[in-house]
């Protein structure tokens, strides 16, 4: 039975580099970051922007979910209303597979240590943190697991993502 691993959580959470180690740790897996769906210049969320970008990432997670050389997918993004992850979900054939939907979280402080980090280093910008703040409270409310990434280094949250729940 193949698995679908769906990683959700604010941005600089950690699922990236969570995603990145299942992969290496999974057998026959393939990565898929949402982010690559919707890496345009200049950014536009429109309704029609968000609908074809729900569109590719439901084609390519079905491409990966048909294909016989993976056995696991796992695919992140901020997810952070459940209509995301119901709209993926509705747009998949998941005959044969089981579905591990899986938020990560941490706490606020830590998550601004994590983005002034970045932001320093220069991989995002300043109005980041706003952003990600109002999206981790609204991971409380989404039908997943909660894995909770305070304090843990990357393999350790990795490794509670693939504990049995």
């Amino acid at each position: 039975m193949k698995t679908l691993y769906l990683i959700g959580g604010p941005m600089g959470v950690g699922k990236t580099t969570v995603s990145r180690i299942l992969q290496r740790q999974l057998p026959d897996c393939v990565f898929l970051d949402g982010d690559w769906c919707w890496d345009a210049s200049p950014f536009r969320v429109t309704e029609e922007t968000k609908a074809m970008v729900l569109d590719n990432i439901c084609h390519l997670l079905q491409s990966f979910l048909r294909c016989s050389a993976y056995q696991n997918i796992v695919f992140c993004w901020v997810m952070h209303q459940q209509g995301i992850l119901d709209s993926i979900l509705r747009g998949l054939d998941l005959g044969g597979c089981s579905v591990q939907a899986v938020s990560l979280v941490c706490s606020e402080e830590e998550l601004r240590a994590r983005l002034a980090r970045d932001i320093a280093a220069g991989l995002r910008t300043g109005d980041v943190v706003e952003r990600s703040l109002e999206r981790l409270r609204q991971y409380g409310g989404l039908n997943t697991r909660k894995v909770d990434t305070t304090g843990k280094t990357p393999q350790q949250a990795a490794a509670a993502v693939l504990a049995a729940p």
